[in-house]
């Protein structure tokens, strides 16, 4: 099993320079090696097999950063061109930009070029670099590469790849009254509500509560002249804003999956499109984007896979709304209806309850169809 942990550098200017300065030359070569891979498809309707050694003598500040960054920057091209002629729906490989794309390298370990020594972490070319070591890899655990990266705000962190032996014990789920198992059904507001009739604990709306905060940051910008120092400096400030949600959101789901998978031995949950969900004129789909439900649900996933428990995803098209929890009996229901109120049993309950209800009795099915 592979693993990274995320540690936030420090560098001095010396190393800040030479971070920046490697990142734009992977981005440099991994441009020129595409333009050329074209270009010769384009006359021989065949592929190139080029490699960032072939542009130092043109380029030779190339010479002056990691190598193996760069032969990081060739394989990951390699790889998305040929997957492009293996399946064209994945996507012919863009160029990378310095505003738009992501800010990062990375470099392999090799004979203990990289490695954390006390509150530093020793990376090639810049030696030793101040760390935040918030954890550290267990002894066993291989050290396999690293990647460098810098975010909108201007800080540096470092992702450390590590690979060790790990099996994972599944439960038995061949009785299903012995297991801990919970259906999520999606809110809008509030990010679910589960089968045993609860809501998401805590606040998770993030965006609402910088949004104006963000929109006044917005609003100076306007009156900045575009690329002045000044402009830069309210760029950073927006930046920080949203650094700031994007953190606060990822906390809170990272804690709320680890609390449902030690709970649970099984989550049951609707195969839902978000992105398709939030454009879909309900009129709700900044909360949608707001809450953060895919990263959750992969989140989810993976948690309960190392765990050796199981993670269910019903289909999209299951009626779980639809269906009397208490009966099965069903009726079209529509979206204003908070409430089921069911004809033939009496029965009347929130909707959203209801229906994590019936994708925990859906899961439950689909288990017992396996066994």
């Amino acid at each position: 099993m592979n693993r990274a942990i995320k540690y936030r550098l420090y560098p001095n200017k010396e190393q800040a320079i030479l971070i920046d300065k490697t990142i734009g030359c992977a981005r440099k070569v991994y441009n020129l090696m595409l333009n050329d891979k074209v270009e010769y498809y384009k006359a021989n309707k065949a592929m190139l097999n080029n490699s960032p050694a072939q542009y130092k003598k043109d380029y030779p500040f190339l010479k002056e950063v990691d190598s193996l960054a760069l032969a990081n920057a060739s394989q990951n091209l390699n790889k998305a061109y040929k997957s492009f002629f293996k399946n064209k729906n994945i996507g012919f490989p863009k160029f990378k930009s310095k505003k738009r794309s992501r800010l990062s390298y990375t470099t392999n370990n090799q004979k203990g070029s990289i490695r954390i020594n006390g509150s530093k972490i020793k990376i090639p070319k810049l030696g030793f670099v101040r760390a935040s070591i918030h954890r550290k890899a267990k002894k066993d655990w291989l050290l396999k590469s690293a990647t460098i990266s810098k975010d909108s705000c201007g800080k540096y962190y470092i992702s450390v790849l590590y690979e060790f032996e790990y099996k994972i014990n599944y439960i038995d789920i061949s009785n299903t009254d012995e297991l801990n198992i919970i259906g999520l059904d999606y809110k809008s507001n509030g990010l679910y509500m589960d089968s045993d009739g609860n809501k998401a604990f805590g606040s998770n709306k993030f965006f609402r509560q910088y949004e104006k905060r963000l929109a006044k940051a917005q609003k100076k910008l306007k009156n900045k002249n575009v690329g002045s120092k000044n402009c830069y400096k309210q760029i950073l400030k927006i930046n920080k804003i949203h650094n700031k949600i994007k953190n606060k959101r990822l906390d809170y789901l990272r804690k709320l999956s680890t609390k449902i998978v030690n709970l649970y031995d099984v989550v049951c949950i609707e195969n839902l499109n978000i992105k398709a969900l939030s454009n879909k004129g309900f009129g709700n789909g900044k909360a949608t984007l707001d809450n953060g439900y895919g990263m959750f649900t992969t989140m989810l996933e993976y948690k309960l896979n190392e765990r050796g428990k199981y993670f269910i995803k019903i289909d999209k098209w299951y009626p779980s709304s639809q269906i009397c929890s208490n009966c099965g009996n069903k009726q079209k229901i529509t979206l204003d209806q908070r409430a089921y109120i069911c004809p033939k049993c009496g029965k009347i309950i929130d909707r959203d309850y209801n229906a994590a209800i019936n994708i925990k009795n859906e899961g439950i099915r689909l288990i017992k169809s396996i066994n």
